[in-house]
């Protein structure tokens, strides 16, 4: 995928979904894999020539587990202009050793997320941006649905009341190959995840069982997104 393409996917979203106004400072969260870098460098090529102006601040939660290094982050964001923040946290640790949780996933979402907007709000933002793409959208549906038995996804715009935050998702029309195809392409590097149970999650249990279905049912993502959008679920309403 092309930076353009890339762009035009971000920038519909955004105008889609009113994420972005006049005077913005917008924390973006960095991971440091494919999604969260293709965030930044869509976020920061949309900066130069959107009609309205906003900020940008690069923030990198550590869950305090060996074998992660943001030299590589920290470099893209000096090259870019951005100001890189990286956020040492225990969160790692406390989640694996101390309550040894065997299923990890919400709690340590949980506790990033948290991270990331104390420091998002003591560096004078009034927005998150997270890299959750179209897959990740599908699959959150589904997993509501399969494990907590309820019709619910993630808003592309929510409010934060207790942080006075909105948390923004301006990669939400990408699909995650192309996303994957944007980093190999342009030779970024990217952070491996030191989770010790990365691929073996809910999501990627819910990845596997949708890949499958989609051999059968053709544009199944396609169909499931736009049912989605047409419903009356908080924050997805679009008319055509």
């Amino acid at each position: 995928m092309k930076l353009q393409k890339l762009l035009s996917y971000v920038r519909r979203a955004v105008e889609d979904y009113h994420m972005i106004e006049e005077g913005d400072k917008i924390a973006v969260g960095v991971s440091g894999g494919k999604d969260s870098i293709c965030l930044l460098l869509a976020l920061k090529h949309l900066q130069r020539f959107y009609p309205k102006s906003f900020e940008l601040e690069a923030i990198t939660v550590s869950l305090g587990l060996p074998g992660a290094n943001y030299d590589d982050i920290k470099a893209l964001c000096d090259s870019i202009g951005v100001n890189y923040t990286v956020v040492h946290t225990d969160i790692g640790p406390i989640i694996f050793h101390e309550r040894k949780e065997k299923k990890p996933c919400s709690l340590c979402a949980k506790m990033r997320k948290g991270a990331l907007n104390d420091m998002a709000e003591k560096l004078g933002c009034n927005k998150v941006a997270l890299g959750h793409n179209k897959d990740d959208v599908v699959e959150t549906f589904f997993m509501s649905l399969f494990y907590e038995g309820r019709i619910n996804c993630f808003a592309p715009v929510s409010y934060l009341d207790r942080k006075n935050l909105y948390s923004i998702r301006p990669l939400m029309y990408v699909p995650e190959y192309e996303a994957r195809s944007f980093v190999t392409k342009n030779n970024i590097s990217i952070v491996k995840n030191p989770c010790l149970v990365d691929g073996s999650t809910k999501r990627q249990e819910t990845k596997e069982l949708l890949a499958d279905l989609s051999k059968k049912y053709d544009n199944l993502q396609g169909k499931v997104f736009g049912a989605i959008q047409r419903s009356y679920l908080k924050g997805w309403y679009k008319e055509e």
